[in-house]
């Protein structure tokens, strides 16, 4: 079922928006919805400990190592993912 949404959104943000719509060949409300279905999955992912639960993972930075400020490493992984995934 489809619903209606009503965004407010920064002029200059729906103007680079609809020009990368338009090389995709897709509406701006599927890349919304696109955008909201990943970020969620993700959460969800993560939500559901499917990441490795251990000390060692638990402790890692090395990756990470200028970002990081004390986080733990799930934080720090979410954050990576969630980016990854944004355009």
């Amino acid at each position: 079922m489809q619903a209606k949404l009503t965004l407010t959104i920064d002029q200059d943000i729906v103007v680079k928006a609809k020009s990368y719509a338009l090389k995709k060949h897709r509406s701006i409300s599927r890349l919304v919805e696109d955008y909201l279905k990943t970020v969620s999955e993700a959460e969800t992912i993560l939500t559901n400990n499917f990441l490795a639960e251990a000390p060692l993972t638990n402790s890692i930075t090395g990756m990470f190592k200028d970002e990081y400020t004390g986080q733990s490493y799930k934080d720090i992984l979410q954050e990576a993912i969630l980016e990854q995934y944004s355009w």
